[in-house]
């Protein structure tokens, strides 16, 4: 028998259940340059008293901070925190003025090409004195100059004066605020090698070497790298960008509609978007991106939705029908009146949450952001031992590393033409050595590790429909082993048929549904609309009913005509003291195997007959399932219907019988959940719920992965991990597919920036020194460095070419 659930939760209802004791503040944070710099502005923002949770995101110089509700002013605690970060060297401001963010948004890739136009002036600057110092080596013979030691001492003060001043002032700036950066690293290396081949041109009877070329090649390499993952990391953000993108400027307000001047087209003033208010018309010609979310209330035309769902077929829009802000209307002029505005639409909604996903982290993450909180004060040490040990250990210990030979790294341009076996100081050996491991040392790629793959991820998420809500989301769908699906509107289509009307009394049919629509039309459910619908297709009217009484789960009852009607399960019926013959439960147990939903109706204390409804499958649960089988998932059905139902649509979906849990009303599905996560049904599973977000919001809740079919409310994107913007079953199992691919884009990028650490800096170190006589030279060290950031960003960006 039929558990009737309970009446739907209305958005409003849902929304209220909001956790309401913090809200975010966004500030816009700049100069961040490594997960060094990411630890040190987290630390900055988590000692003000009033912040209960910080996120900062490397890759989108993001900073998400969570503070308690009603204790200080938001937008003063914002200014204060941003006036904080542009002190210590980030210079950050609140996202909160809507002309900023107006302005942001109208052109969302200036910032992008200012920042590249600034790097690439940079890099050519280096690259020019990168091709001087070059030539010398194999052009000197030609230009004599070239080969000049006074020359290549003037090529490195250049520079490190024009390309390398901002990363020695920024180093600099980031050693007195005691949080020591990459660039930190790379300009005291820099001005090191510098310094030392200064004292030796300046000290010529020190018979140390000058190697002014290093400077002047870590630069370059330096620059180089960051020009590339600079690009990269706009490729990367490219999906979010074009998001923001869509969101309209203009709107076009009709002043007094009226169906006449709406066809003459007069009457009509253009507007900012934002300025639209909630019940204005507005005008949207073919071409026009739709303003703001609203209702069809004159024409119709085909509207472009693939910005939302992915789905690149045209919908037909008609008057009455919904339309969503940034989907483009193609094919006739319609008058639209506006629902929601400003923040409120959907495809504000949208934005909002891939934002936030982009900041959120995966717990994978913490080891890396725990190392880069001390690793340029341990790279420093690894410095500081390696010259001491080299200095008064090494040289001595092997005293043939103090005689260069031809084929080692550390020779350069300058030792060539003074002599082929140079005897040289152990000082100076310790402080190449030194200076390698300062240069080497990368905590870019630590930072950039997640929130790269995040960024790819999440927007390419949004392009197809799918929005995941972050980095923790990824991991635990990782870890999925189990996949429980609600049945009614989520495996079946959701729009359920009355199939048949049996009544045990002298009731004609069409009274006994009579009865059940007077009594549905209290709540709202596919089963009461199936009623509904029914009652109206036979012409039917629907007599007055009072006294509405819904028991979730169990039924519902009301007063009609002065008789108390009862629709419900047959513990429902026993409640109120209705018995039930054996005959009745045989016609009930056949009906139910059929696969039907079956609904008893009482009329006092007589049951006077039955109503079965049958829902279809969706065309894709089939493959679905299957889908996810093959990828390793146990699949099981959580219904409230009777357990020969939902065996019926198990056996359409090749499920066994283990593999249905029937007979559990809403209010139960969650503690159900529950018991499957810590074992008391089996063993422990981490489980991800597929529902649709509005009646399933607790068991999504409760589930380690929620993912909720798009229902248009702002419900599911508070409840789920997951939304499925389009109404595809499919989608569940690109979305898993999806959040796993990026979730092994992080983990790759981990081991490539730990490994690179790990095996980089003993080389830098001389580890291999004493026995191969290999070493890496500073430059050598810097252009390694640079192709690590490179390379993470790059096999971030290769997500891109994922296809399930």
């Amino acid at each position: 028998m039929q558990l009737v659930p309970e009446t739907k939760l209305t958005p409003e209802t849902a929304l209220s259940n909001r956790d309401t004791n913090s809200e975010k503040i966004i500030l816009d944070v700049g100069g961040m340059k490594c997960a060094g710099c990411v630890k040190a502005v987290e630390r900055q923002l988590t000692q003000h008293p009033d912040v209960k949770n910080v996120c900062v995101n490397l890759a989108t110089e993001v900073a998400v901070i969570e503070a308690e509700v009603g204790a200080v002013d938001a937008d003063a605690l914002a200014q204060a925190l941003a006036q904080t970060l542009t002190a210590t060297g980030f210079p950050s401001q609140p996202r909160t003025a809507k002309t900023q963010a107006g302005k942001e948004k109208s052109d969302p890739d200036a910032k992008q090409r200012q920042e590249m136009q600034a790097a690439f002036q940079q890099l050519v600057v280096a690259f020019v004195l990168l091709l001087f110092s070059g030539i010398g080596h194999f052009g000197g013979f030609i230009f004599p100059i070239l080969n000049n030691i006074w020359f290549h001492c003037g090529l490195a003060t250049v520079a490190l004066l024009i390309p390398g001043r901002p990363i020695i002032i920024d180093g600099w700036q980031g050693w007195r605020r005691g949080a020591p950066n990459m660039n930190t690293l790379i300009g005291l290396g820099s001005l090191t090698a510098y310094i030392a081949s200064l004292v030796a041109l300046l000290f010529p009877q020190m018979g140390w070497e000058c190697f002014f070329d290093e400077p002047v090649m870590m630069l370059g390499f330096i620059l180089l790298g960051r020009t590339l993952e600079k690009q990269a990391r706009g490729r990367a953000a490219s999906a979010f960008r074009q998001l923001l993108a869509l969101q309209p400027q203009i709107a076009r307000l009709i002043v007094n509609p009226d169906s006449e001047k709406l066809v003459a087209g007069a009457n009509i003033i253009e507007i900012p978007a934002e300025q639209v208010r909630v019940g204005e018309w507005l005008q949207v010609l073919p071409g026009d991106k739709i303003p703001v979310d609203g209702e069809v209330r004159f024409g119709q035309t085909t509207v472009d939705e693939s910005m939302l769902t992915g789905e690149a077929v045209p919908v037909m829009k008609q008057p009455g029908d919904a339309v969503a802000a940034g989907t483009i209307n193609q094919s006739g002029a319609i008058a639209i009146q506006a629902t929601r505005t400003g923040d409120d639409t959907t495809l504000a909604h949208i934005v909002a949450l891939v934002e936030t996903a982009q900041t959120r982290k995966a717990p994978v993450q913490k080891l890396a952001d725990t190392v880069a909180g001390y690793f340029t004060y341990g790279v420093l040490t690894a410095s500081l031992l390696t010259f001491l040990f080299w200095y008064f250990f090494g040289t001595h210990i092997w005293p043939e590393v103090n005689i260069l030979s031809n084929g080692m790294e550390m020779m350069s341009h300058a030792a060539h033409h003074q002599a082929a076996n140079i005897q040289h100081s152990s000082v100076l050996i310790s402080l190449k050595l030194a200076i390698a491991v300062m240069v080497v040392a990368c905590p870019c790629a630590l930072g950039l590790a997640t929130p790269t793959a995040i960024l790819v991820g999440t927007g390419m998420g949004a392009e197809r429909g799918l929005l995941i809500k972050g980095g923790d989301v990824l991991e635990k769908v990782h870890q999925l082993n189990t996949v429980v699906f609600d049945k009614t509107g989520t495996l079946t289509t959701g729009n359920p048929t009355v199939t048949d009307c049996l009544p045990f009394t002298d009731l004609e049919p069409s009274s006994l549904l009579q009865l059940a629509a007077a009594v549905e039309s209290g709540t709202y459910h596919p089963l009461a609309k199936a009623i509904d619908q029914e009652a109206k297709r036979l012409n039917l009217s629907i007599p007055h009913a009072v006294d509405f009484h819904t028991e979730p789960g169990m039924g519902v009852s009301a007063v009609v005509e002065g008789n108390n009607v009862l629709l419900g399960n047959w513990e429902w019926l026993n409640w109120h003291g209705i018995t039930i013959s054996e005959t009745t439960q045989e016609h009930a147990q056949r009906l139910a195997e059929q696969g039907k939903t079956v609904i008893s109706v009482a009329v006092g204390e007589n049951l006077v007959g039955l109503i079965a409804v049958s829902d279809t499958l969706r065309p894709d649960a089939k493959a679905t399932v299957d889908k996810l089988r093959q990828m390793g998932l146990r699949v099981i059905i959580l219904s409230g219907d009777r357990l020969e139902a939902a065996n019926a649509i198990a056996q359409q979906l090749g499920l066994n019988s283990t593999d249905v849990m029937a007979g559990i009303p809403p209010a139960k599905k969650a503690s159900t959940i529950q018991a499957l996560q810590t074992g008391e049904i089996s063993k422990t599973t981490s489980v991800a719920m597929v529902g649709d977000g509005i009646n399933d919001a607790p068991a999504l809740s409760q589930a380690d992965v929620g993912i909720a079919l798009h229902s248009g409310t702002d419900v599911a994107m508070e409840t789920a991990e997951i939304i499925l913007m389009r109404d595809s079953l499919s989608d569940v199992v690109e979305s898993i597919q999806l959040s796993r691919a990026t979730f092994n884009k992080i983990r790759q990028n981990l081991f490539w920036a730990f490994a690179y650490n790990t095996i980089g800096i003993p080389l830098a170190a001389g580890v291999l020194l004493p026995h191969f006589g290999f070493v890496l030279s500073p430059s050598s060290a810097a252009a390694l460095m640079a192709f690590s950031s490179v390379s993470v960003v790059t096999n971030s960006i290769l997500l891109r070419r994922f296809t399930h």
